[in-house]
């Protein structure tokens, strides 16, 4: 029997150069920006080893920001793994799911398969595809009751600013 995960998908503002929403992701009420960030914590410590421990886990926490709504112009097809072909690429079946937090959602996306069925979505594979050396991320696979996805999905749930906005917020001191 495969266990079930819940999703829960968000709309925020962001304030900046671009004032407009952006999509945001929970997996079981946990933000996907945190299993992101745990997921790639040991492979950063590699390549950040001279940056202080606060500094490190702080660029870590805020790596990636959510994808501007305005650019999935479709959310039910991206979200069910057929996303518009800005998103798509050539002979890999995966898409984003989170963009930079810089905006800009090619600079470091999180990329996912995503997987429909008439009862499930599944989401596997994730990766970052500018450190193919990392491989496939330690996370997932998460598995959705499709209807409760779509549910979510079509009705997201509108927050008043990023539920991770804190941690840009907050000074890094060694």
């Amino acid at each position: 029997m495969t266990v079930m995960q819940h999703i829960e998908f968000l709309t925020y503002p962001v304030v900046g150069p671009r004032s407009e929403l952006l999509w945001g992701i929970r997996i079981d009420g946990r933000d996907l920006r945190m299993y992101a960030a745990d997921a790639t914590r040991p492979l950063w410590r590699r390549e950040l080893e001279d940056d202080g421990p606060q500094e490190r886990e702080r660029f870590v926490l805020t790596q990636h920001g959510g994808l501007y709504a305005s650019e999935i112009t479709d959310p039910v097809r991206h979200f069910l793994g057929d996303p518009a072909p800005e998103f798509a690429r050539p002979a890999d079946p995966a898409l984003p799911v989170l963009g930079c937090s810089c905006g800009i959602w090619g600079c470091w996306p999180l990329l996912t398969v995503i997987d429909a069925t008439p009862e499930t979505v599944t989401w596997s594979a994730f990766r970052q595809p500018f450190r193919e050396q990392w491989g496939e991320l330690p996370m997932g696979p998460y598995v959705f009751a499709r209807t409760a996805y779509e549910e979510s999905l079509t009705a997201p749930t509108r927050l008043a600013g990023d539920p991770l906005g804190h941690l840009y917020d907050q000074p890094v001191t060694e």
